[in-house]
């Protein structure tokens, strides 16, 4: 008997949807694989500029924010005119925060690629803290012992 995987939750998810223009592709038509950073960079934007953690609202907490792994395995091509759904949510919080995605291709029907991307929380002076500061925690509505 196969043990159940426990549930991940899907912390604030986000979706937005785009058409792949012309200038995300190679001489084939296809997008080039760096452009799918730039996809989910904007799901994520979405996803933590209301919670307070882009931009200057992060920086006036006291910390900041950078980017320690990054994997997208692509598993059927987007191309030019498609339409894409980019979905973006917070699955792990404790001492990092593990944002997950999926690119659907809206025009075939097929996933395009999974991702996530990983976030380190440095404070002011880039000494990289080892748990995600309250403050933060508490905009991501998961305050310690929640």
């Amino acid at each position: 008997m196969l043990a159940s995987r426990p549930v991940v939750p899907r912390l604030h998810e986000t979706s937005l949807e785009l058409d792949v223009p012309f200038f995300d592709c190679d001489p084939l038509g296809v997008v080039w694989h760096g452009h799918y950073f730039k996809y989910l960079d904007v799901a994520r934007t979405k996803m933590l500029a209301p919670l307070g953690l882009d931009g200057q609202e992060l920086l006036d907490s006291g910390h900041r924010m950078f980017v320690s792994d990054s994997r997208c395995r692509h598993v059927n091509a987007l191309r030019y005119r498609d339409r894409a759904r980019v979905t973006a949510w917070l699955r792990e919080w404790e001492q990092r925060l593990y944002i997950a995605y999926v690119v659907d291709n809206l025009t075939t029907g097929k996933q395009a690629a999974r991702a996530h991307i990983v976030l380190v929380v440095t404070d002011a002076d880039g000494r990289l803290l080892f748990d995600v500061p309250e403050i933060l925690r508490v905009r991501l509505g998961v305050p310690r012992g929640a």
